[in-house]
């Protein structure tokens, strides 16, 4: 299929990547400027290298930047879609393990709903999307 035949992706793919954009930008943008900010909404004890912390704001505002992309063609870019939704399934095992070992508080993982929880359904559904809309275009 020639790229300018395709047609434009549904409206809802369009919706939910800017969102999950300009959330992991604002998410990732907040954890770089403040980042014993959570540490102390969860009561937590801030890491000795909050440095480190700032790299993951950054990593999940660079996830932002690639769901933008891929919002204006979910189709082709659905290794994006992918990436994100593997990081939005591993990140919540590994904070699971972490807490269920006593390494963190449970309560820390309140942001475990709104980073990736809510993400799983549509992302999965986009993948859906592109892998039918691939398969009938090959």
């Amino acid at each position: 299929m020639k790229p300018e035949s395709r047609s434009p992706p549904p409206r809802w793919a369009f919706v939910t990547l800017m969102a999950a954009a300009i959330y992991n930008l604002a998410w990732g943008a907040f954890v770089v400027v403040s980042p014993l900010t959570m540490f102390q909404w969860a009561d937590m004890t801030p890491p000795n290298y909050v440095s480190l912390w700032q790299c993951i704001g950054m990593i999940v505002g660079v996830y932002g930047i690639g769901y933008a992309i891929a919002a204006f063609d979910p189709v082709r870019h659905w290794p994006i879609v992918l990436v994100g939704l593997l990081g939005k399934v591993f990140g919540p095992i590994g904070f699971l393990l972490s807490a269920s070992r006593g390494e963190l508080p449970w309560h820390a993982g309140g942001t475990i709903l709104t980073n990736d929880l809510i993400w799983w359904i549509p992302f999965v559904n986009l993948l859906i999307h592109a892998w039918r809309h691939r398969s009938r275009s090959v």
